[in-house]
């Protein structure tokens, strides 16, 4: 499989926001790219504090094989940012398939990464229940929070996501401390230039995003509520999924993608060694081989 990406190529937040438009989705304008003459689509979820800018090395290939729809969730990139108000992981799945269903897609494969992974696992169980109008063929899932055991949410882990709520809430308290924390989820952090990191800073900012973007304990407390249903849709789903995981991922833990994927033969994990918690950024030529195998 022939891939070639051009790794020298830094894209400016400028240039990326002229290749979408803001579409109306229930009142809000959601920031979409919509690239590719196919009849195959692929769907791709960002993560949290970050945006659809993570892909902008792959679009151009991936594009090749896909027609590739990129957005950026509500209150991140250059989607509309709500003041004072909690956008949750429901309204996201609302938006997103709402979003499909305005574009006309079909013949979909849904990419979600981090925190997209629980929209994603929202859209499964819908799924599950025949809850949703359009057709997802295929879902592939990429280092995220696919939490399989609920003991993880237990008292005694309470410090534990306490940590990790103040170490996301001190990314957003200057471009230093988010640059450190985007860094350290690299396996090697050569691979993330500082011109990239301040663009990634520059969307993030934008219309006081870092004012509107702080739902840490909102966004944690929503995966305990949910834990039931989402570890549910992926244990009854029938449809195909695949995960596509960076070895060495220190953000999320392995351990509990290995463990789904025991739990159900019908889940396999497509490993990128020597890469982090952004393949797509570290990796891109072994990311866009990992999807167009997967």
């Amino acid at each position: 499989m022939n891939v070639s990406i051009d790794n020298t190529m830094v894209m400016n937040s400028s240039d990326w926001e002229k290749k979408g438009v803001l579409i109306p989705v229930f009142d809000k304008e959601i920031f979409t790219i919509d690239i590719g003459n196919h009849q195959k689509c692929i769907v791709i979820l960002h993560g949290y504090l970050t945006s659809s800018y993570d892909y902008y090395k792959v679009l151009p290939e991936l594009s090749k094989h896909y027609r590739v729809v990129l957005l950026d969730f509500v209150g991140f990139g250059f989607s509309e940012k709500l003041d004072k108000q909690y956008f949750t992981t429901i309204d996201q799945a609302d938006c997103v398939l709402e979003l499909c269903r305005l574009l006309n897609l079909n013949n979909i494969t849904l990419f979600a990464h981090d925190y997209g992974t629980e929209v994603a696992q929202e859209i499964i169980a819908r799924q599950n229940y025949s809850l949703i109008d359009i057709t997802i063929e295929k879902y592939i899932l990429g280092n995220g929070n696919m939490t399989i055991d609920h003991s993880c949410y237990l008292d005694y882990h309470k410090k534990v996501n306490q940590h990790v709520s103040k170490k996301l809430i001190a990314m957003l308290a200057s471009f230093g401390m988010y640059k450190k924390a985007i860094k350290e989820a690299f396996f090697d952090e050569t691979k993330i230039s500082d011109t990239e990191l301040i663009e990634m800073w520059h969307q993030l900012e934008l219309n006081k995003g870092r004012d509107v973007i702080n739902f840490i304990s909102h966004y944690i407390r929503e995966r305990k509520i949910f834990w039931h249903r989402w570890v549910k849709a992926l244990n009854d789903n029938k449809v195909p999924i695949k995960l596509i995981l960076g070895r060495q991922d220190t953000t999320n833990i392995n351990a509990n993608s290995n463990t789904l994927a025991d739990k159900n033969e019908d889940i396999e994990i497509l490993w990128i060694e020597n890469c982090g918690h952004y393949p797509m950024l570290e990796s891109p030529e072994k990311w866009v081989e990992a999807i167009l195998k997967a």
